[in-house]
């Protein structure tokens, strides 16, 4: 015998295929991207500490270094990318996904975004091969 409450749990789920049952809220669009941003920019946080602590030691290491104007000038290439993403993620996270009027810029924010972080990655792959090695202070 089928009780009146699973009838109605059984007729609401054939209604609505897209409802889970009796399981976690449909998924919040709005709350996924922000977290996705904040995600984004902890990592671009951390890039940023990591090429500010490499162009520092290429700094004191001075125009002797072998590669220092190309490490110089990547790792500034790289600093002002990570300061344009950042900007582009505050700007992301603060606008309402829900509006259809600012979907579209939205959407080519993120794409930015992520093209930008594409590049970031492979000037720092150009960085590490060029390597930063500290000075010695025992010289």
């Amino acid at each position: 015998m089928m009780s009146i409450s699973s009838n109605r749990r059984s007729g609401t789920e054939a209604s609505h295929p897209d409802v889970w049952p009796s399981g976690p809220a449909p998924l919040n669009m709005d709350h996924y991207t922000n977290k996705k941003s904040a995600a984004e920019s902890i990592v671009d946080v951390a890039l940023l500490m990591a090429n500010a602590s490499q162009l520092k030691a290429v700094l004191e290491q001075g125009p002797n270094f072998s590669f220092y104007a190309p490490i110089v000038t990547l790792i500034s290439i790289s600093l002002c990318l990570q300061l344009i993403v950042g900007v582009l993620l505050i700007f992301i996270v603060q606008w309402n996904l829900n509006d259809e009027q600012k979907r579209w810029r939205l959407n080519t924010m993120e794409n930015l975004a992520t093209g930008l972080v594409f590049i970031i990655v492979v000037v720092n792959v150009f960085i590490t091969a060029f390597g930063v090695h500290r000075p010695n202070r025992g010289d």
